[in-house]
């Protein structure tokens, strides 16, 4: 997995902040509780300027997600979205990573968090293809995790909140200590659920499953524009339920995310998927995705920003 580039600047609690002396206390509520809500938003370069790809729909998942946590972040959307084009031009950057998070800050180890203040920061940086520039077109080795997702009425899974991430990290970790570029997680049923930072796709005979939502997954903004795009290729586009032996049977599968994009997965537990590389369903999704981010295709969905 590719490292980030630090940037100059960072944006926090309303102040465009050198990147070193962007610290918090160590009494901070986030650090010891998990009490955060953060997302991830690229942008991509076109016509040598910096476009932010579905701005909209993360800044409306990261305030649903401070909705859910009871978490009032204090800005607007509008001020969110404006203080992330400043952050970038600050930078000077023309292709990014975006992380706004949002989260209690310090004085107090009460599990109540909502007497602790919000804090809000907005980091941009370099960021290369977060599986590896070759996982794109060759796919990647991954494996079923013997963890499994938050059953319902434990977490609310489709969002976005730092704490619930532990549960990704043992699934990365252990994917790891195998030799697998990452790992699949099913759900408390044994059924299909996601990776641990990307929502999976299957293909069969020509049609693409993804698992529903309540299948412990996050509402994915990558995964709502692959199923966009399968349907304006003609695709049918199925929310299903999976079995386990479905991953293996699949002619192909892959994952989608904010930093994986649209990765290919070219074998599960050691079991060759399709040929063993990137499908032609597959390719034909990364040509729209990737001809759209990058300005080759027309913008026709209205997903791309410019920063201005």
């Amino acid at each position: 997995m590719a490292g980030f580039t630090k940037s100059e600047f960072i944006w926090m609690n309303g102040k465009l902040t050198p990147w070193d002396q962007a610290n918090v206390h160590v009494s901070t509520h986030a650090l010891h509780y998990g009490s955060s809500v953060f997302e991830g938003i690229r942008a991509y370069e076109v016509d040598g300027k910096a476009h932010l790809f579905c701005l909209d729909a993360h800044i409306r998942r990261l305030f649903n997600s401070c909705k859910v946590y009871r978490m009032p972040i204090g800005y607007t959307e509008d001020e969110i979205k404006q203080a992330i084009v400043d952050t970038i031009k600050k930078n000077g950057l023309k292709s990014c990573y975006v992380r706004p998070l949002v989260f209690r800050g310090a004085d107090g180890f009460s599990l109540d968090p909502r007497k602790y203040p919000v804090e809000v920061i907005i980091i941009t940086v370099e960021w290369g293809r977060y599986l590896g520039a070759e996982a794109i077109e060759q796919g990647v080795d991954v494996g079923v995790s013997s963890w499994r997702r938050m059953a319902p009425g434990t977490f609310p899974a489709a969002t976005k909140i730092g704490g619930q991430y532990i549960n990704s990290q043992f699934i990365a970790m252990e994917a790891t200590d195998n030799g697998y570029a990452e790992g699949i997680a099913l759900d408390i049923n044994n059924f299909v659920s996601e990776g641990s930072g990307e929502n999976i796709f299957v293909v069969r005979d020509g049609v693409i499953s993804t698992p529903p939502l309540y299948a412990s997954v996050l509402e994915g903004v990558t995964r709502r524009c692959a199923m966009q795009l399968a349907q304006d290729l003609g695709y049918t586009m199925k929310e299903e339920m999976m079995p386990r032996e479905m991953l293996y049977m699949a002619d192909e599968v892959f994952f989608t995310g904010t930093a994986a994009e649209v990765t290919p997965i070219r074998s599960i537990d050691h079991i060759t998927i399709g040929s063993g590389r990137r499908g032609p369903i597959t390719e034909k999704l990364q040509v729209q995705f990737f001809g759209i981010a990058s300005g080759e295709l027309p913008d026709r969905h209205g997903w791309l920003m410019p920063v201005e």
